[in-house]
């Protein structure tokens, strides 16, 4: 019967294209089920079969753990302390194994183990498949629609099956059998049977890739597409980058009469690109990602990564697009939160703004409105550019004599410091299980205490607009931010 095993893995070997210890690795797994059904528990088992006799021995085994774990399979595991009388130098997370009677192969040996082949054959030649596929490094999935399966659809390119799950579908595009399908290659998944490749027809980077494919300078690299941000199905924009003064990016990227944007657009099922120039300066690449807007001016808020764009009436509804399609994408595209206000809109808020920094330093420098707006004017917006810009500036201040100058830095400096020590007063007032909460940083928890949020259920109970005023942080961060305060809340409802 050992001969008659050896034909056969020499046969499956040749006939199957798979390394002979594949097969073997097989047989032993099959040998091994076998056994330990004979046995009560969940032992472990191993089989090992001689790869030029046929012959085999089996062993039952244990698995090592320390003292103090405990056992929590005793059928296949051994503490250290009783693992070591029957094997002196044995360690944790090692092996003791004991031999036992072999299974006779058989007839019903054979029949079982054969499934057990067949299957392990099926899986190695389904990761060799996939090795060989992943291996030419292609980013773009091309095949057919071979099936649905609960919702997604499987996509086979030669043997290979990829998985197109529902939420990674363009909207409203009707896919049937036998349709010829490119997608992204986002990930591979070998715990999916079948179609272990995860495919995406509306993540950005299949766009970009699109592009690539479509603009030879792009791989060239005279052309760079910076970012992408997508709508799928609807709308979309790219920011690109020319490497070369001599190649003009957006040009290149639409092509002659637009024969290279068609040719992504009719891909997506007719989504709309805008093609932007990207820029160094955050003010002007927004202004360009809020095109065909025209936009009238723009202030720069750096500490909460945001603009406060304003436009004339006649380009408000262009500003924001449809559903507030235009400045979302444009938002994602910059990375940067863009707020469209019309002209009586920002007036408001700079007088809003103005108001606030009078208060300000009426209040801590102990001037009158009359001192506190010749600073203003002069553009001091914080007691920080006060106590500590070049002392020249203020002197050539006309309205201010060197006196009045160094009154004013010292009272500023002053004011900062008993700020500093409230805020470090404040801070101390802050809990311990707020301090520990995993994403808070020291920078974090002065502006939460500033606030007023002292404590975990403090910060549970914010909505997420309000975190992102006393922060700074975007939505996705404050959400995430207080998911995670609330986690205490329900522990033990699982």
């Amino acid at each position: 019967m050992n001969r008659e095993m050896l034909m056969l893995v020499e046969a499956i070997s040749r006939e199957k294209n798979v390394e002979r210890d594949v097969v073997f690795a097989a047989v032993e797994s099959a040998l091994a089920q076998a056994t330990k059904k004979l046995y009560q528990g969940d032992v472990d088992i191993r089989v090992a079969m001689d790869r030029d006799s046929g012959n085999y021995e089996t062993f039952r085994r244990w698995l090592v753990v320390p003292d103090a774990a405990g056992l929590q399979n005793p059928d296949a595991e051994e503490m250290l302390m009783d693992a070591q009388e029957r094997v002196p130098d044995v360690e944790e997370g090692e092996y003791i194994e004991e031999a036992i009677e072999s299974l006779p192969i058989g007839r019903i040996g054979a029949m079982a183990a054969k499934q057990v082949i067949l299957q392990k054959i099926r899986d190695a030649e389904r990761e060799m498949l996939l090795n060989d596929f992943m291996s030419r490094g292609d980013k773009i999935f091309v095949g057919t629609v071979k099936r649905m399966d609960k919702g997604d659809i499987i996509v086979e390119s030669g043997r290979v099956e990829g998985r197109l799950r529902r939420n990674e579908m363009i909207p409203k595009e009707n896919l049937r059998n036998g349709d010829r399908v490119r997608a992204m290659i986002m990930d591979v998944d070998l715990t999916l049977r079948g179609a272990p490749i995860i495919l995406s027809r509306s993540a950005p980077e299949f766009m970009i890739e699109l592009f690539r494919q479509e603009v030879p300078e792009i791989e060239q690299g005279l052309l760079e597409i910076k970012s992408c941000a997508r709508d799928a199905g609807s709308r979309a924009k790219i920011a690109v980058l020319s490497h070369d003064k001599r190649v003009d990016p957006i040009g290149t990227c639409v092509g002659v009469r637009g024969t290279r944007v068609n040719a992504v657009t009719n891909e997506l099922a007719g989504e709309r690109v805008d093609i932007v120039l990207w820029s160094e300066d955050p003010a002007q690449f927004v202004i360009g990602a809020l095109a065909p807007a025209n936009v009238s001016s723009i202030v720069v808020d750096e500490e909460k990564h945001a603009m406060d764009v304003v436009v004339d009436d006649e380009n408000l509804a262009i500003a924001i697009g449809r559903g507030g399609q235009n400045v979302r994408l444009a938002s994602d595209l910059t990375g940067w939160k863009i707020n469209i206000m019309d002209a009586a809109e920002s007036a408001q808020k700079q007088a809003n703004e103005t108001e606030g920094i009078r208060e300000l330093f009426m209040d801590k420098l102990d001037v009158d409105q009359e001192v506190a707006d010749i600073l203003i004017e002069e553009g001091f917006t914080s007691l920080e550019e006060v106590a500590y810009v070049p002392l020249q500036e203020m002197l050539d201040i006309e309205s201010f004599d060197e006196d009045t100058v160094n009154e004013l830095r010292a009272r500023a400096k002053d004011a900062l410091l008993t700020m500093e020590i409230a805020r470090e007063e404040s801070v101390e007032e802050v809990s311990q299980d707020l301090r520990d909460l995993e994403g808070l940083t020291p920078a974090l928890i002065a502006k939460l205490a500033d606030a007023g949020v002292h404590t975990r259920d403090d910060l549970a109970d914010l909505a997420i607009d309000e975190l992102v005023e006393i922060t700074a942080q975007t939505e996705e961060e404050a959400k995430a931010l207080i998911l995670k305060a609330r986690e205490h809340w329900f522990a033990g409802q699982a």
